[in-house]
């Protein structure tokens, strides 16, 4: 039976089972960064990782816990694009049968990626409605037409056990290099990844503080933080981040997160694009705007009590089209 939050087994599982499965991605930094943004930096690079984001770690876990029945009868489930690729991934290496519905307005990219990595990709309209809230209708529609197992992206303890592997890297690598990080900064969705980074820390003497970046517009997670309950956005707002679009925090997340995160921090577009542009400059990485919001909040003075300290950052995924990046990034205005 799956516990309601990951326990310290399932972290160590996670930990065991998906070593040699996927990438150990490098740890960068730089002191021409380091200048411009007013503190030491370091940049965990996802954007490297396996289908181009940090979600291929929860997806395989997830398919490896599954008992053969139901690897068989494959599995539903819904996304924008890099947990779609990444569970399309995993289901390839696994052997278990994928089927993603993404919104009709996901990345065509991430569309393209997530079919040639063997799934089924279904695409829904979802007209002037949520289109996370469409999705998820439709995936749980399909999965109880077909007998396939219905996974959520973020939702699941066991997903959040996967992720969590991400920031435990992060720590180790930068303890291993004589740096110990004052505050993590976390890119956020519907929590996934920062219920799993704040379980990494935790093991951690000190353990960093951990602050939770989302978009302008979305920032349902921190507000949440702040009222002391789950928060839903009130309305489907413009931002670059197509990745981090959830409707509200999920209960898994926030009830590991909650009393454990610091704050939440809001990133405008402006800054999005400036982060991108200075992870290319300095770090010689590319990342999508969802990916680079992490960064995004060192900018700007958004967070001020950082300024001086040591800070780790997620940088969650590099899934962007050549054209978009060039735009975005190239658009930034950079002193």
């Amino acid at each position: 039976m799956i516990a309601s939050i990951p326990l310290e087994d399932d972290l160590k599982d996670a930990e065991q089972t998906l070593r040699g499965v996927i990438r150990r991605t490098p740890l960068l930094s730089s002191p021409a960064l380091d200048r411009e943004i007013g503190a030491r930096v370091v940049v965990k690079a996802e954007s490297l990782q396996i289908t181009g984001s940090f979600k291929m770690r929860g997806a395989y876990y997830r398919l490896a816990r599954l008992d053969p029945g139901r690897q068989s009868a494959g599995v539903v489930a819904f996304s924008s694009g890099n947990f779609a690729q990444g569970l399309a991934a995993a289901g390839a290496r696994l052997g278990v049968p994928v089927t993603i519905v993404m919104p009709e307005d996901a990345p065509a990219a991430k569309i393209k990626a997530t079919a040639d990595w063997g799934a089924a990709v279904i695409l829904s309209q979802h007209g002037q409605q949520n289109r996370e809230a469409v999705a998820s209708a439709r995936a749980r529609a399909i999965a109880e037409e077909t007998g396939a197992t219905l996974l959520h992206p973020f939702d699941d303890p066991l997903i959040v056990a996967g992720q969590s592997t991400a920031a435990l890297e992060m720590l180790e690598q930068a303890h291993a290099e004589g740096v110990t990080p004052e505050a993590v900064l976390v890119p956020v969705g519907g929590g996934g990844l920062i219920a799993g980074a704040v379980l990494a820390c935790e093991r951690f003497d000190p353990a960093p503080s951990v602050y939770a970046v989302e978009p302008a517009g979305y920032d349902d997670f921190g507000r949440s933080l702040s009222a002391g309950e789950r928060l839903a956005n009130d309305r489907n707002a413009p931002t670059l981040c197509d990745a981090l679009q959830a409707q509200m925090p999920g209960v898994v997340p926030f009830g590991v997160a909650r009393g454990r995160v610091v704050e939440g921090i809001a990133v405008s577009d402006a800054n999005v694009r400036r982060a991108m542009a200075l992870a290319f400059r300095h770090l010689k990485i590319v990342l999508e705007p969802s990916g680079a919001v992490a960064l995004a909040a060192l900018l700007g003075g958004s967070l001020p009590q950082l300024k001086g300290r040591t800070v780790a950052v997620l940088a969650s995924g590099g899934n962007v089209a050549l054209d978009d990046f060039a735009r975005l990034a190239g658009s930034s205005s950079l002193n």
